[in-house]
């Protein structure tokens, strides 16, 4: 596996970010990502404070979920990122929220529909439920996978919070935002009890195509522009 001081480096930054900017909270949710061999990837420890966090607490693991680094215990969802990486070949990095808009959508199961032109360009077709299972458990792992099948990058998890992805760290913490903003321009659409509009299929469909390419580039080892 390559090297694992700068993915550990970059775990801690980008989790004191996301906790600075409100998306993490307390000990809640968790932050993994791929190694570029594939062979395994690195993980926030479980249950211990982001902001005092050093590249040392940040857990190893490789694809059997077998602990190659790491003064602490892995999250407790770490079979779930492995799961998902398994699942996705183009998913290099995944957060894991309980981020508040987002999640009381899980508490209505509301999915979000295309709302926004670059919600359907970075996230998917929509954002769907995946239905409750304990954390922790194999039976999350099982279920999660079977759900983030295809190309959409954002998911509610019924009663717990969501799944985010992306093909590199900054892919990653731009999809949290945009997931974050939905939610709350939905939830508010909602409480309107007025008809809720979509963006036109063609554009849904022609912003999922631009999101596949850029997929496929990722499983290829091509490079992308993450701004695009």
């Amino acid at each position: 596996m390559e090297n694992y001081q700068a993915l550990r480096e970059e775990i801690v930054s980008s989790a004191q970010e996301l906790t600075r900017k409100g998306y993490l909270m307390a000990t809640g949710g968790n932050v993994s990502v791929r190694a570029s061999d594939k062979s395994g990837f690195a993980i926030t420890p479980s249950n211990y404070d982001y902001m005092k966090m050093k590249p040392a607490d940040v857990c190893v693991l490789d694809m059997d979920l077998n602990i190659l680094a790491g003064e602490r215990k892995p999250s407790v969802e770490a079979g779930m990122h492995c799961a998902i990486y398994l699942a996705r070949p183009d998913v290099n990095v995944i957060v894991h929220t309980h981020q508040v808009y987002a999640s009381t959508l899980t508490l209505i199961q509301a999915p979000i529909p295309a709302l926004f032109d670059e919600q359907a360009r970075f996230l998917g077709r929509s954002v769907e439920i995946i239905p409750y299972a304990p954390s922790g458990t194999g039976f999350l792992s099982s279920t999660v996978a079977k759900y983030v099948r295809g190309h959409n990058n954002a998911f509610l998890m019924q009663n717990h919070g969501t799944l985010v992805f992306g093909t590199n760290m900054e892919r990653a913490i731009h999809n949290v935002e945009i997931l974050e903003k939905c939610s709350l321009a939905y939830l508010i659409a909602l409480c309107s009890e007025k008809k809720v509009t979509r963006i036109p299929a063609a554009i849904r469909e022609i912003a999922l195509i631009k999101l596949k390419k850029d997929q496929q580039r990722v499983i290829k080892g091509e490079p992308h522009n993450s701004s695009e």
